[in-house]
């Protein structure tokens, strides 16, 4: 059995998707609002869109990341607090 536990998500990184996401969405809505059908304005949107949508997929990674991470830290503890319970009670007979 390997001691090495999963890398965790950063606070900083954790962070800055949810900052990233922000952005994105305000410049979605802002391009969306001031839009007059020019070249210029619909490259505005293109570009807004697919930060959008890279940033929903880092965001969620990040959160998919944390939550797996918390759920093996779990297993971890669990096993270790059971083995030493183990070797606590000692052999029995």
């Amino acid at each position: 059995m390997s001691d090495a536990l999963p890398i965790k998500t950063s606070a900083a990184w954790t962070m800055f998707t949810y900052l990233n996401f922000g952005v994105a969405a305000v410049m979605m809505a802002g391009g969306v609002y001031f839009m007059e059908a020019s070249f210029a304005a619909k490259g505005f949107y293109a570009m807004a869109a697919l930060m959008l949508v890279s940033s929903t997929a880092a965001i969620t990674k990040s959160i998919r990341d944390s939550e797996e991470s918390q759920r093996l830290h779990n297993k971890i503890d669990e096993a270790r607090t059971e083995r030493l319970l183990m070797e606590t009670a000692g052999p029995r007979g």
